[in-house]
């Protein structure tokens, strides 16, 4: 249970702000990225209360899944002391999510807000030098480099697609089958937890996208709405096997100290409120 709860407390990642793939999303889809912050930041949060009411009621049913009891005293003066570790993270998250809802800063401007914070903080912890600061700007080549050749691949993508109308004889043909919108919403939703179970979620967004959201639209739903819906459907891609990545991540952690099936059995209690 333990090991489940790292692997599905992990997706969140990628639906509370600030995330990458709802700025992919939003680049794809011509949405506004402060638009898609401000209505992910609730349902992130519903998740997280969610998933914690999951191991709660768990442990309330099999007390033994809660691991042993440390012996001599209470938690929480080690609970306590620990609380001051959280206060630069938080910080860093108020700073760059609370200028974009404040609007006081657009997206680049709060992720360059949160460059002079983190800046400072290792400044603070006297651990700023030339060769950070070289490591640093090589992480960030590196990552914008990968990022940007998705999303010119993806625009070319888009672009064949287009002008071949194969989107908008997609589009026609489930239009007219007359199906009512909940009940094509329904479908497109099992459509993407199949295929999360075989197929990587960054290349199922690309591929995918362009054709499903103006579906999507063409049925009356707002295009920010569904990319909430598709976050968090790419959140059940991440621990479904058996292509969950997270899965792999947090088995590659353990180095290998454990059989692979316990993250399965782990993570399962997790899959409903994903698929949620």
């Amino acid at each position: 249970m333990f090991l489940g709860s790292i692997a599905a407390g992990g997706t969140l990642g990628i639906l509370i702000p600030p995330s990458i793939n709802m700025i992919i999303y939003a680049v794809l889809t011509d949405t506004s990225v402060a638009d898609l912050y401000a209505a992910g930041f609730i349902p992130g949060f519903v998740l997280a209360m969610l998933f914690s009411g999951i191991v709660l009621a768990l442990v309330l049913w099999r007390p033994h899944w809660g691991g042993h009891r440390l012996e001599g005293g209470s938690l929480w003066p080690a609970r306590l002391r620990g609380l001051p570790q959280l206060v630069p993270p938080l910080a860093l998250f108020a700073i760059v999510v609370g200028s974009i809802y404040a609007g006081v800063a657009t997206p680049t401007e709060a992720a360059a807000l949160g460059l002079i914070a983190t800046v400072g903080l290792v400044a603070l912890n006297g651990r700023l030098s030339v060769p950070v600061l070289l490591a640093a700007f090589e992480g960030t080549v590196r990552t914008t480099c990968m990022i940007m050749l998705i999303v010119i691949a993806a625009f070319f993508l888009n672009f064949v697609m287009v002008s071949i109308g194969l989107v908008q004889a997609i589009t026609d043909a489930v239009l007219n089958l007359g199906w009512p919108p909940l009940g094509m919403l329904l479908a497109i939703i099992c459509f993407y937890l199949l295929l999360g179970c075989f197929m990587e979620t960054l290349s199922m967004m690309i591929a995918t996208t362009p054709i499903i959201v103006p579906v999507v639209v063409g049925l009356g739903y707002s295009p920010v709405w569904w990319g909430v819906v598709f976050v968090i459907l790419i959140e059940a891609a991440l621990i479904t096997p058996p292509v969950g990545m997270n899965l792999y991540v947090v088995q590659a952690v353990r180095k290998g100290a454990g059989d692979f099936s316990d993250l399965f059995k782990g993570s399962a209690p997790s899959w409903p409120p994903c698929s949620r």
